[in-house]
């Protein structure tokens, strides 16, 4: 049965959105007319968005059908284990236009109280910045329940909020219960555990087409935040050419940063699927006699049963995730 498994590509999941842009289109070559492009989920298990195969002799099947059908030799026998006919990670690439709302998630516990899912520890990889643009990572100081609910009431939310200049190569770790929000003008790459589940509490007053505005979860947003969470978002990490370089290492995933310039012997010794993501420029990976190119802003899935594989390139930045 392993035999039938090789390098996977999905069919984009392409989301408009009211902050959405324009660069996943004209940066990463995502094919929409969609006026406003906010995300392309790359991978996804999630309900009412299943990734479809794109490429190879599976092409046309969904994620949900590979997971039936080759369980553990697709995703580890641990991850098979814990998560059965479930893939335990969302991916994404996201270009905001506009200031997303200020959010925040829920952690495993309430998530799965509330709503049956996962809760949703993320992290983002930033592909491209404008001049002076921000991520708003949580707060420039010391907060207490009854403070932010003072200033969400005043409508003086953002003079409590973190914002950080942001460029090319910068990554953060945003753990469930902190505060964020991607800023105007910036793509990243987000790695995360399959969730949609978003409190939304503050949207910069914007309506829509017919005038409303979007639905805010306060109610629900002040149980789940994590009000002492320390000043450690900001992750840094080496960038050794040819070498898997830690970036973030959680219970959730590991992302390691892989600069390729050479042909890389590779093997799979974590018992998980691993997936390339491609930050810049193209790379080939082959495995038992199959070779699928790699372009940036496409991923790739390697399943667990690929234990020996090669990834060829000259300049090649990839972002390197299992569980």
């Amino acid at each position: 049965m392993t035999n039938n498994l090789y390098p996977i590509k999905f069919t984009p999941i392409l989301k408009d959105k009211i902050w959405g842009g324009q660069k996943l289109k004209t940066l990463l070559n995502k094919n929409s007319d969609l006026p406003n492009i906010g995300e392309s989920w790359e991978i996804s298990d999630v309900e009412g968005d299943t990734s479809i195969v794109s490429n190879g002799s599976l092409k046309g099947q969904s994620l949900k059908q590979l997971l039936e059908t080759y369980k553990a030799d697709l995703i580890g026998l641990k991850n098979y284990r814990i998560f059965k006919n479930k893939f335990p990670l969302l991916i994404k690439f996201i270009d905001a236009k506009e200031d997303l709302s200020i959010q925040l998630h829920p952690n495993d516990e309430l998530a799965a109280k509330r709503h049956n899912s996962f809760g949703k520890t993320e992290m983002w990889y930033t592909l491209q910045a404008d001049e002076g643009a921000n991520l708003i990572v949580g707060f420039n100081q010391e907060m207490t329940p009854e403070l932010y609910l003072k200033h969400l009431a005043d409508k003086t939310l953002t003079q409590i909020l973190n914002f950080d200049k942001v460029k090319t190569g910068d990554t953060y770790f945003i753990e469930v219960g902190r505060v964020h929000a991607i800023g105007a003008g910036v793509m990243v790459a987000e790695i995360q555990q399959t969730s949609d589940i978003t409190y939304r509490v503050y949207d910069w007053d914007r309506v829509d087409d017919n005038g409303n505005e979007r639905e805010l979860h306060n109610d629900l947003a002040i149980d789940a935040f994590d009000f002492d969470m320390p000043d450690n978002f900001r992750v840094s990490y080496n960038k050794t050419e040819n070498k898997s370089n830690e970036m973030v290492s959680c219970p959730y995933f590991t992302t390691n940063y892989l600069k390729v310039s050479e042909t890389l012997k590779k093997e799979n010794i974590h018992d998980s699927f691993i997936i390339y993501m491609c930050v810049d420029g193209h790379a080939e990976i082959s495995t038992n006699g199959f070779t699928e190119t790699i372009n940036k802003g496409e991923t790739i899935l390697l399943p667990a049963a690929i234990i020996n594989y090669e990834i060829t390139s000259k300049n090649a930045t990839l972002l390197e995730v299992y569980v």
